[in-house]
């Protein structure tokens, strides 16, 4: 059953008070990224709802939904590495390079040594250069590669770098091949699957997919969409939600002088001096700051930039404020 799809709510709804932040959902096979996305806004009644990490229809799995101000952290979570159970089915190629497509070569599969299959798979450990598959929303020449392939078009795309940092076989029972792969942001598995099945010189697709984690989100903690619709208090379970300074903990903080709060919360650029760190890590120039006040409360993030001001130095410039002025 696909969800519904709704782009506003009723007119006189009364907006709960949700927090504001990152909540762990667990997306059915059949519905897209989108369509789980419309269906929280309905349950939850908030207005703003997105998501980090588009999870294909097909597959199942994490899906982090970004709720209220969480839709402004969607580029600052592009760090979170991801976890996939994958069935690899060796011997077909398939126009998507998933089992959703049209079979184009279909190669019989002969008794390949497990020893064979491990070595082929290990070569993909590691940092390498991806192509995207036709069939994605990347974009040549301002148009997704999806709309060229429904029209019968193959472009020629640039290779992109991604990172396998974990992938191992979990089982073998050919034609088929289960993945447990840990890999970078942009990593297409179907394409890792076609690839193998190169490798291998017997072609394959990717049969199953399952998104394990998705950074600091597990599958074994994430809300069914049955649960959203009726559970009151999504929010204070660990691993199920996170606010919007514990989804940016990977980030160092400073706490600025409670006279220079105001400033902050109105974009403005305070100097250093009106400063603390909070960790007091070391980091690069170009570094992003968690920006909070006394309290703890998490303001704005902002970088040191060359000072603007009739001070020499540098001085801390806001990015994205979070907290809203009284």
């Amino acid at each position: 059953m696909m969800a519904e799809r709704l782009d506003r709510l009723p007119p006189g709804h009364m907006t709960p008070a949700v927090p504001h932040g990152v909540l762990n959902v667990s997306k059915p096979a059949g519905w897209t990224s989108h369509d789980v996305v419309a269906k929280v806004r309905r349950l939850l009644q908030v207005p703003k709802v997105g998501h980090a990490g588009t999870l294909d229809p097909a597959a199942t799995g994490v899906l982090p939904v970004l709720l209220g101000k969480g839709t402004r952290l969607s580029a600052f979570l592009l760090h979170w590495d991801k976890e996939y159970e994958a069935v690899l089915r060796l011997g077909q190629e398939t126009t998507t390079q998933d089992a959703t497509g049209a079979i184009v070569r279909d190669c019989p599969v002969p008794e390949l040594r497990p020893e064979t299959v491990h070595e082929a798979v290990a070569q993909f450990h590691g940092e390498q250069q991806q192509v995207p598959p036709m069939y994605s929303a990347v974009k040549i020449g301002g148009q997704p590669l999806y709309k060229a392939a429904r029209a019968g078009k193959t472009l020629d795309r640039p290779s992109r770098p991604v990172t396998i940092y974990h992938i191992e076989i979990r089982a073998l029972a050919l034609p088929d091949v289960t993945l447990r792969v840990r890999c970078s942001k942009g990593t297409y598995i179907r394409t890792l699957c076609a690839d193998i099945g190169r490798v291998l010189g017997v072609g394959g697709h990717l049969s199953r997919l399952i998104r394990s984690r998705v950074g600091p989100f597990h599958l074994d903690r994430a809300w069914s969409l049955d649960d959203i619709g009726r559970v009151d208090d999504l929010f204070g379970h660990p691993g199920a939600f996170l606010n919007l300074d514990e989804a940016l903990a990977h980030l160092p903080a400073v706490v600025v002088d409670p006279a220079m709060v105001e400033k902050v919360m109105n974009g403005a650029p305070v100097s250093g001096a009106t400063l603390w760190s909070e960790d007091h890590r070391e980091t690069p120039v170009e570094t992003l700051f968690r920006v909070k006040d006394d309290m703890g409360r998490l303001l704005a993030l902002g970088k040191w930039a060359p000072s603007t001001l009739d001070v020499p130095g540098y001085e801390l410039q806001m990015v994205k404020v979070f907290a809203e002025t009284s």
